[in-house]
């Protein structure tokens, strides 16, 4: 019936058991013990991916989960308008609910797929002896039961069942096994709690709602005790099985959660940065283009406004700027120039008198007056 999940785990498991068969021999339960780890490893290693989705994928439910509150608070009577507006919530956000789901979805079928073809080595529906095992022959058949781990099969159990044995199998109890199931039950509870604590210690409180916390008691302590009570059933070779998936999943929680923050820490830092590049230092003007500048109107601008000429230089009563000193004192000195002091005009009938006058003034004009008549002092403008 599930036989597509049975062929591919068991042909996993026979090419590892044939790689490490070459070292420590097809009977030896150290070549069988390693070709379970690894094939924990492939099915890991397979579904890496999917574990990086689902951690990404929680990642933003989380940032967004406030939102989440306010739409559950919003349509608390409305079910179904609830449910539309949390879809449509996921899809902004490009949250896939499923997403966080599907590793361990996946996980679920290897383990009833392992837990099949390890019994079947050892349990014939038809009766009589067991000639082959899926993908394994005869051969392998006898390799894996010949195999012992501190003198117990591995796919022994400390008690079998009838359902999961099978129909010929012997029930009942076989604590000749309990020395090596229940040290291996016990390291396996204690991985599985330290892989919940490791996963719940990443939740942002925020985002705590009486599902997140009921779910959170449920691996932190009923998965691990399930594990403890229950491994009762497991084979060996389960036990292993399961021991080395959360070994894996604790180391791969630390890389990939240690990636995703340095990729956080990487975005913060690049958006400081920017921020920092954008904004003007302190005591920087700020760039053309950042704030606008705002022009003079030209039209309340006089000849006297442009830049570079002096204030100073403006006389009241010139809208020009115009100097007007220069005029005054021409004015001025023309004044005194047509008013000579009376004792210092000579005769302009005596001819010494003229020729005097013409050589003081340079001009040759006998009867104008030189500037020597201005009063001592005065500048010549």
């Amino acid at each position: 019936m599930l036989d597509f999940i049975y062929y591919p785990v068991s042909f996993i498991l026979w090419c590892w058991h044939k790689v490490f068969g070459l070292v420590f021999g097809e009977a030896s339960a150290v070549a069988w013990v390693l070709a379970i780890i690894f094939l924990t490893f492939t099915v890991r290693g397979i579904m890496f991916k999917p574990f990086v989705n689902q951690v990404r994928s929680m990642k933003k439910m989380q940032d967004f989960a406030p939102e989440i509150k306010k739409v559950q608070k919003k349509y608390a009577n409305d079910k179904q308008r609830q449910a539309l507006e949390m879809q449509k919530l996921q899809k902004e956000h490009g949250v896939n609910p499923l997403g966080s789901c599907l590793p361990m979805l996946l996980q679920i079928p290897v383990f009833i797929g392992l837990n099949h073809v390890l019994r079947m080595f050892t349990v014939n529906p038809n009766g009589g002896d067991k000639t082959e095992n899926y993908f394994f022959d005869k051969g392998g058949v006898e390799s894996y039961v010949n195999a012992k781990l501190f003198g117990v099969n591995l796919g022994d159990a400390i008690h079998n069942t009838q359902i999961l044995a099978g129909d010929s199998a012997a029930g009942g109890w076989h604590w000749y096994v309990a020395p090596v199931a229940i040290p291996l039950m016990i390291v396996a509870s204690i991985a599985t709690h330290l892989t919940a604590r490791h996963s719940v210690a990443r939740q942002n409180p925020a985002s705590a709602t009486q599902q997140t916390a009921m779910m959170n008691k449920l691996t932190l302590y009923i998965f691990p005790l399930g594990v403890l009570v229950f491994g009762a059933l497991f084979p060996i070779g389960l036990l292993i099985y399961w021991l080395a998936n959360n070994g894996w999943t604790l180391m791969q929680q630390r890389l990939v959660y240690t990636r995703i923050d340095k990729e956080e820490e990487k975005k913060k830092a690049e958006a400081i940065e920017k921020r920092n590049t954008v904004a003007p230092k302190v005591g920087q003007k700020p760039k053309v283009g950042q704030k606008p500048v705002q022009k003079k109107n030209p039209a309340a601008q006089t000849g006297a406004d442009k830049p570079g000429q002096s204030q100073a230089k403006k006389k009241p009563g010139s809208p020009h700027g115009f100097a007007q000193g220069s005029t005054a004192a021409g004015k001025k000195g023309s004044g005194a120039a047509k008013k000579p002091n009376s004792a210092s005009v000579s005769n302009p009938d005596s001819p010494s008198d003229a020729k005097t006058n013409s050589n003081e003034n340079g001009s040759g004009v006998p009867g104008l007056i030189s500037d020597s008549t201005k009063k001592s002092g005065r500048k010549r403008r």
